[in-house]
């Protein structure tokens, strides 16, 4: 039995992008994540139908949204919170650390 991989896509804005058009696609190590661009203002109301396509048409399990969706777009698409107050520090730096590449 093949398994697939983890399919995850990421949302994030940008002035006049297609989604179509405008999508990166990173595959290795059993995931898939997708960068797909939105139009950012004119089109933003479109973030709940492309999240829905993702899902729909790829099979993404997981949609995240870039930290500049306001508090309505979110809505729209749905989301969870969670601050960094609610990770240890340690394994908050840790993290921090490995994924800006800085060395510790």
């Amino acid at each position: 039995m093949t398994t697939e991989p983890a399919r995850w896509a990421y949302l994030v804005e940008h002035p006049g992008a297609d989604p179509d058009r405008d999508c990166l696609v990173l595959e290795s190590g059993g995931q898939c994540s997708m960068v797909v661009v939105v139009a950012a203002v004119a089109s933003i109301a479109d973030a709940p139908a492309v999240a829905a396509g993702l899902v729909r048409d790829e099979r993404v399990t997981l949609v995240e949204l870039c930290g500049g969706f306001g508090s309505g777009d979110v809505a729209a698409v749905g989301h969870v919170v969670f601050g960094a107050d609610q990770i240890p520090a340690a394994a908050y730096a840790t993290a921090a650390g490995s994924v800006t590449g800085r060395p510790r």
